[in-house]
């Protein structure tokens, strides 16, 4: 397989209910430096870059990354599907990796999971998650797409919740791309009760707790480790389980054809923004 494979990770500072939320320090680094070293961790070759919007708050984003010698690429605010194909497009990527930067304890094995499954089957697909049925901890998301189906959504995509969240336009339309999704293989579903991702200040709480305990011993910690953890210190996993499958579906599903009531937690007000 030798096509381009480009994964790009969004960022932003400004968040109205946790504003600079991946720019907080953990063990000394910005948790946004921390996830990008985790990525770093894949087996295949890759092009990894931070895209952010052109607002001047999002400065921030641009000197910290480059200060640790990840490239950045700026774009619209609001269009994240714009940002990203303007982003493939300018870096000529033949495959484009979604990873939002609200995933600091992403595990570099699922990444390279997805990648095998997808180019095991090459010439099969033109997107393949393993969001669509989800089954990781929440915080483990990855979504790829051909450089082709990227312009295709982004020439077709019309409704404002598929363009600010990128990839709507693929899964709510299976007629239209040849979609392949990668399930755990451990068979255990956890996306609605283990929550690994980044948006209250209760989540960091609980990332800071599994850095501090798994990075001195491995800075590349994987899921097994950090749910042994959890296991043995059940106390970090309440620290945020109250927020344990809210995600920004809630505020969406009269518009979501293929994402129902049970794939998100609608006891929490919710509001997305990166």
């Amino acid at each position: 397989m030798n096509s381009k494979l480009l994964i790009l990770v969004q960022a932003r500072t400004g968040s109205s209910r946790f504003p600079n939320k991946v720019l907080k320090p953990v063990l000394d680094k910005p948790i946004l430096i921390h996830q990008l070293e985790r990525i770093q961790g894949i087996q295949r070759k890759a092009e990894i870059v931070v895209i952010t919007s052109l607002e001047p708050e999002d400065d921030a984003i641009v000197e910290i990354s480059k200060k640790y010698g990840f490239p950045v690429f700026r774009g619209s605010l609001i269009d994240l599907l714009d940002r990203h194909y303007q982003a493939a497009k300018a870096y000529e990527a033949d495959w484009i990796v979604k990873i939002p930067s609200d995933c600091p304890l992403i595990d570099p094995q699922i990444i390279d999971e997805v990648f095998d499954y997808c180019f095991l089957h090459e010439g099969e697909f033109d997107f393949v998650s393993n969001l669509h049925p989800a089954s990781y901890p929440d915080g483990n998301d990855v979504e790829m797409m051909t450089f082709s189906a990227l312009e295709k959504a982004w020439k077709e995509a019309k409704r404002p919740l598929e363009r600010e969240h990128t990839t709507p336009y693929f899964w709510e339309n299976p007629s239209l791309f040849r979609i392949g999704n990668w399930g755990w293989e451990s068979g255990l579903k956890y996306d609605m009760s283990h929550r690994f991702t980044l948006d209250y200040p209760e989540d960091l709480e609980f990332i800071e707790a599994v850095y501090h305990h798994l990075y001195p011993i491995n800075s590349l910690f994987n899921l097994n480790d950090i749910l042994a953890l959890l296991q043995e210190r059940p106390y970090i996993y309440d620290i945020n389980s109250v927020y344990a499958g809210v995600n920004w579906y809630r505020n969406h599903l009269p518009e979501l054809r293929t994402i129902g009531v049970e794939q998100t937690n609608t006891d929490h007000e919710y509001r997305k923004t990166n």
